[in-house]
Protein backbone atom coordinates (compact mmCIF):
# COMPACT_ATOMS: atom_id res chain seq x y z
CA UNK A 1 0.00 0.00 0.00
CA UNK A 2 1.47 3.41 -0.85
CA UNK A 3 1.52 5.94 1.80
CA UNK A 4 -0.57 8.60 -0.21
CA UNK A 5 -0.49 11.44 1.68
CA UNK A 6 3.29 11.30 1.85
CA UNK A 7 3.58 10.43 -1.75
CA UNK A 8 1.99 13.47 -4.22
CA UNK A 9 4.26 12.09 -7.15
CA UNK A 10 3.08 8.86 -6.69
CA UNK A 11 -0.34 9.94 -6.84
CA UNK A 12 0.08 11.68 -9.90
CA UNK A 13 1.47 8.57 -11.86
CA UNK A 14 -1.44 5.93 -10.23
CA UNK A 15 -4.18 9.34 -12.17
CA UNK A 16 -2.20 9.26 -15.27
CA UNK A 17 -1.66 5.50 -15.92
CA UNK A 18 -5.64 4.80 -15.00
CA UNK A 19 -6.74 8.01 -17.22
CA UNK A 20 -4.21 7.00 -19.59
CA UNK A 21 -5.60 3.52 -19.77
CA UNK A 22 -9.28 4.52 -20.23
CA UNK A 23 -8.55 6.75 -22.89
CA UNK A 24 -7.04 3.85 -24.48
CA UNK A 25 -10.08 2.09 -24.15
CA UNK A 26 -12.41 4.62 -24.84
CA UNK A 27 -10.53 4.73 -28.66
CA UNK A 28 -10.75 1.04 -28.72
CA UNK A 29 -15.22 1.04 -27.85
CA UNK A 30 -15.41 3.62 -30.41
CA UNK A 31 -12.84 2.46 -33.22
CA UNK A 32 -12.00 -1.51 -32.70
CA UNK A 33 -13.25 -4.56 -31.46
CA UNK A 34 -13.30 -4.26 -27.74
CA UNK A 35 -16.20 -2.64 -26.12
CA UNK A 36 -15.84 -1.33 -22.58
CA UNK A 37 -19.00 -0.39 -20.08
CA UNK A 38 -20.84 3.05 -20.27
CA UNK A 39 -19.08 4.47 -17.47
CA UNK A 40 -21.79 6.08 -14.49
CA UNK A 41 -20.98 9.68 -15.41
CA UNK A 42 -22.36 9.96 -18.85
CA UNK A 43 -25.71 9.15 -17.52
CA UNK A 44 -26.06 12.37 -16.07
CA UNK A 45 -26.04 14.58 -19.22
CA UNK A 46 -29.47 14.68 -21.21
CA UNK A 47 -29.97 13.45 -24.42
CA UNK A 48 -29.39 16.52 -26.81
CA UNK A 49 -25.97 16.72 -25.28
CA UNK A 50 -24.74 12.79 -25.34
CA UNK A 51 -26.12 13.32 -29.23
CA UNK A 52 -23.29 16.51 -29.50
CA UNK A 53 -20.92 15.08 -28.76
CA UNK A 54 -18.77 11.92 -30.43
CA UNK A 55 -19.01 8.94 -29.07
CA UNK A 56 -15.76 8.47 -27.59
CA UNK A 57 -16.28 11.71 -25.58
CA UNK A 58 -19.13 10.16 -24.02
CA UNK A 59 -17.40 6.43 -23.00
CA UNK A 60 -14.24 8.79 -21.98
CA UNK A 61 -16.39 10.57 -19.54
CA UNK A 62 -15.46 9.54 -15.63
CA UNK A 63 -17.32 12.53 -14.43
CA UNK A 64 -19.50 12.30 -11.15
CA UNK A 65 -21.47 15.39 -12.68
CA UNK A 66 -22.54 17.89 -15.24
CA UNK A 67 -20.85 21.28 -14.79
CA UNK A 68 -21.82 22.65 -18.34
CA UNK A 69 -25.75 22.37 -16.94
CA UNK A 70 -24.72 24.15 -13.84
CA UNK A 71 -22.34 26.47 -14.07
CA UNK A 72 -25.45 28.66 -16.16
CA UNK A 73 -22.66 29.79 -18.68
CA UNK A 74 -23.36 32.35 -20.97
CA UNK A 75 -22.50 33.60 -24.88
CA UNK A 76 -19.10 35.46 -25.14
CA UNK A 77 -17.53 33.79 -21.75
CA UNK A 78 -14.13 32.26 -21.33
CA UNK A 79 -14.38 28.64 -19.55
CA UNK A 80 -11.93 26.58 -18.44
CA UNK A 81 -12.28 22.71 -17.58
CA UNK A 82 -9.83 21.59 -15.44
CA UNK A 83 -8.93 17.70 -15.85
CA UNK A 84 -11.03 17.83 -19.10
CA UNK A 85 -10.49 14.54 -20.12
CA UNK A 86 -11.95 13.03 -23.87
CA UNK A 87 -13.29 16.98 -23.98
CA UNK A 88 -17.10 16.26 -23.31
CA UNK A 89 -17.65 19.29 -21.13
CA UNK A 90 -15.16 21.52 -22.78
CA UNK A 91 -16.94 20.52 -25.93
CA UNK A 92 -20.63 21.00 -24.86
CA UNK A 93 -19.12 24.62 -23.09
CA UNK A 94 -17.89 25.85 -26.32
CA UNK A 95 -21.29 25.26 -27.80
CA UNK A 96 -23.03 27.64 -24.79
CA UNK A 97 -20.66 30.17 -25.57
CA UNK A 98 -20.25 30.78 -29.09
CA UNK A 99 -19.99 32.46 -31.36
CA UNK A 100 -17.75 35.05 -29.27
CA UNK A 101 -17.04 32.66 -26.40
CA UNK A 102 -13.55 30.21 -25.40
CA UNK A 103 -13.74 27.30 -23.93
CA UNK A 104 -10.26 25.66 -22.83
CA UNK A 105 -9.53 22.53 -21.70
CA UNK A 106 -6.78 21.32 -19.17
CA UNK A 107 -5.24 18.00 -18.79
CA UNK A 108 -1.83 15.93 -18.25
CA UNK A 109 -2.54 12.66 -19.38
CA UNK A 110 -1.18 12.38 -23.24
CA UNK A 111 -3.81 9.92 -24.32
CA UNK A 112 -6.55 12.01 -22.87
CA UNK A 113 -5.32 14.92 -24.56
CA UNK A 114 -5.14 12.86 -27.99
CA UNK A 115 -8.73 11.99 -27.57
CA UNK A 116 -9.67 15.48 -27.02
CA UNK A 117 -8.51 16.98 -30.43
CA UNK A 118 -9.69 13.65 -32.02
CA UNK A 119 -13.38 14.46 -30.69
CA UNK A 120 -12.95 18.18 -31.38
CA UNK A 121 -11.91 17.34 -34.99
CA UNK A 122 -15.17 15.22 -35.24
CA UNK A 123 -17.34 18.28 -34.03
CA UNK A 124 -15.53 20.77 -36.19
CA UNK A 125 -15.94 23.14 -33.44
CA UNK A 126 -13.26 25.54 -33.39
CA UNK A 127 -13.90 27.79 -30.15
CA UNK A 128 -12.15 25.05 -28.02
CA UNK A 129 -8.53 24.46 -27.38
CA UNK A 130 -7.03 21.76 -25.16
CA UNK A 131 -3.99 22.73 -23.54
CA UNK A 132 -1.48 19.75 -21.74
CA UNK A 133 -0.41 20.67 -17.91
CA UNK A 134 -1.65 20.12 -14.17
CA UNK A 135 -4.29 21.65 -12.57
CA UNK A 136 -1.91 22.99 -9.87
CA UNK A 137 0.13 25.21 -12.09
CA UNK A 138 -2.12 26.22 -14.78
CA UNK A 139 -0.43 27.33 -18.43
CA UNK A 140 -2.53 30.56 -18.50
CA UNK A 141 -2.19 33.94 -17.55
CA UNK A 142 -3.76 35.96 -14.59
CA UNK A 143 -7.28 36.94 -15.08
CA UNK A 144 -8.06 35.94 -18.58
CA UNK A 145 -11.23 33.25 -17.22
CA UNK A 146 -14.82 34.19 -16.73
CA UNK A 147 -15.79 30.47 -15.39
CA UNK A 148 -13.74 26.99 -14.26
CA UNK A 149 -15.23 24.22 -14.31
CA UNK A 150 -14.08 20.32 -13.94
CA UNK A 151 -16.04 17.38 -13.03
CA UNK A 152 -14.63 14.89 -10.59
CA UNK A 153 -11.10 15.74 -10.64
CA UNK A 154 -10.07 17.99 -8.09
CA UNK A 155 -10.24 15.04 -5.84
CA UNK A 156 -7.45 13.57 -7.50
CA UNK A 157 -5.03 16.55 -6.45
CA UNK A 158 -2.09 15.68 -3.99
CA UNK A 159 -2.53 19.88 -3.33
CA UNK A 160 -6.13 20.79 -3.51
CA UNK A 161 -5.37 24.28 -1.79
CA UNK A 162 -2.68 24.88 -5.16
CA UNK A 163 -5.72 24.09 -7.22
CA UNK A 164 -8.04 26.23 -5.82
CA UNK A 165 -5.39 29.13 -5.86
CA UNK A 166 -4.59 28.87 -9.61
CA UNK A 167 -7.83 28.59 -9.64
CA UNK A 168 -8.70 32.26 -8.31
CA UNK A 169 -5.43 33.68 -9.80
CA UNK A 170 -6.74 32.92 -13.62
CA UNK A 171 -10.11 33.96 -12.98
CA UNK A 172 -11.17 37.83 -13.72
CA UNK A 173 -12.53 39.54 -10.77
CA UNK A 174 -16.21 38.80 -10.14
CA UNK A 175 -15.02 35.35 -11.72
CA UNK A 176 -16.94 32.38 -10.44
CA UNK A 177 -15.73 28.73 -9.69
CA UNK A 178 -18.12 26.17 -10.51
CA UNK A 179 -17.57 22.56 -10.29
CA UNK A 180 -18.37 18.72 -9.46
CA UNK A 181 -17.03 16.43 -7.48
CA UNK A 182 -16.82 13.69 -4.71
CA UNK A 183 -17.26 15.12 -1.17
CA UNK A 184 -17.48 13.19 1.99
CA UNK A 185 -19.49 13.62 5.01
CA UNK A 186 -17.24 11.96 7.33
CA UNK A 187 -13.35 10.42 7.39
CA UNK A 188 -12.26 7.30 5.67
CA UNK A 189 -11.34 4.51 7.57
CA UNK A 190 -7.41 4.16 7.09
CA UNK A 191 -7.84 1.05 4.71
CA UNK A 192 -9.59 2.70 2.31
CA UNK A 193 -8.10 6.25 2.43
CA UNK A 194 -4.26 4.56 2.16
CA UNK A 195 -5.11 2.67 -0.99
CA UNK A 196 -3.94 4.24 -4.94
CA UNK A 197 -6.97 2.80 -6.51
CA UNK A 198 -9.51 4.20 -4.25
CA UNK A 199 -8.03 7.80 -4.85
CA UNK A 200 -8.04 7.19 -8.51
CA UNK A 201 -10.83 5.99 -8.26
CA UNK A 202 -12.55 9.42 -7.05
CA UNK A 203 -13.14 8.65 -3.21
CA UNK A 204 -9.96 8.59 -1.11
CA UNK A 205 -8.58 11.99 -2.30
CA UNK A 206 -11.81 13.86 -1.93
CA UNK A 207 -11.82 16.33 0.88
CA UNK A 208 -14.60 16.77 3.96
CA UNK A 209 -17.45 19.23 3.41
CA UNK A 210 -15.73 21.16 6.30
CA UNK A 211 -12.34 21.04 5.01
CA UNK A 212 -13.27 22.45 1.55
CA UNK A 213 -15.18 25.37 2.63
CA UNK A 214 -12.14 26.63 4.50
CA UNK A 215 -9.48 26.03 1.38
CA UNK A 216 -12.18 27.69 -0.73
CA UNK A 217 -12.00 30.95 1.74
CA UNK A 218 -8.15 30.51 2.41
CA UNK A 219 -7.57 30.85 -1.50
CA UNK A 220 -10.01 33.86 -1.82
CA UNK A 221 -13.67 32.82 -2.90
CA UNK A 222 -16.25 34.10 -1.49
CA UNK A 223 -19.83 33.50 -1.54
CA UNK A 224 -19.08 29.67 -1.43
CA UNK A 225 -21.45 26.99 -1.23
CA UNK A 226 -21.22 23.04 -1.38
CA UNK A 227 -24.93 21.38 -2.86
CA UNK A 228 -25.14 18.08 -2.37
CA UNK A 229 -26.28 15.92 -5.77
CA UNK A 230 -26.24 12.20 -4.53
CA UNK A 231 -25.22 10.49 -2.04
CA UNK A 232 -23.71 7.05 -2.79
CA UNK A 233 -25.52 4.23 -1.57
CA UNK A 234 -24.04 0.25 -1.94
CA UNK A 235 -25.17 -0.49 -5.00
CA UNK A 236 -23.51 3.03 -6.63
CA UNK A 237 -20.02 2.40 -4.82
CA UNK A 238 -19.91 -1.41 -6.38
CA UNK A 239 -20.33 0.49 -9.92
CA UNK A 240 -17.31 2.60 -8.61
CA UNK A 241 -15.59 -0.58 -7.41
CA UNK A 242 -15.95 -2.43 -10.24
CA UNK A 243 -13.44 -0.21 -12.01
CA UNK A 244 -10.58 -0.74 -9.71
CA UNK A 245 -7.56 -2.36 -10.54
CA UNK A 246 -7.91 -5.84 -8.50
CA UNK A 247 -4.28 -5.47 -8.45
CA UNK A 248 -4.40 -2.33 -6.38
CA UNK A 249 -6.56 -3.99 -3.28
CA UNK A 250 -4.90 -5.41 -0.99
CA UNK A 251 -6.35 -9.52 -0.60
CA UNK A 252 -6.85 -9.31 3.18
CA UNK A 253 -9.60 -5.94 2.67
CA UNK A 254 -12.65 -6.59 4.24
CA UNK A 255 -14.74 -5.34 1.35
CA UNK A 256 -18.08 -5.29 3.31
CA UNK A 257 -16.57 -3.44 6.03
CA UNK A 258 -15.28 -0.91 3.70
CA UNK A 259 -18.41 -0.77 2.03
CA UNK A 260 -19.94 -0.05 5.28
CA UNK A 261 -18.05 2.77 6.38
CA UNK A 262 -18.25 4.69 3.24
CA UNK A 263 -22.10 4.00 2.68
CA UNK A 264 -23.32 7.92 3.14
CA UNK A 265 -20.15 9.48 3.50
CA UNK A 266 -19.61 9.73 -0.47
CA UNK A 267 -20.87 12.12 -1.94
CA UNK A 268 -21.32 14.21 -5.42
CA UNK A 269 -21.80 18.03 -5.13
CA UNK A 270 -21.97 21.27 -6.96
CA UNK A 271 -19.28 23.75 -5.45
CA UNK A 272 -19.50 27.44 -6.01
CA UNK A 273 -17.43 29.88 -5.29
CA UNK A 274 -16.87 33.83 -6.70
CA UNK A 275 -13.74 35.53 -6.94
CA UNK A 276 -13.89 39.58 -5.23
CA UNK A 277 -14.16 42.39 -7.86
Amino acid sequence: MTDLASEPEAIRAAVQERYGRAAREATMSCCGPTPVDVPFGIGLYNDAERDAIPAAAAVASLGCGNPTALAQLAPGEVVLDLGSGGGIDVLLSARRVAPDGMAYGLDMTPEMHALALRNQAETAITNADFLIGTIENIPLPDECVDVIISNCVVNLSADKHAVFREAFRVLRPTGRLAISDIVLRRPLPSAVAGLVAAWTGCIAGAMLESDLREALTQAGFVDSSIETTMVYDRTQLLSMAAALDPAQIPHDLDVEAALEALEGAVTSAFIRGTKPA
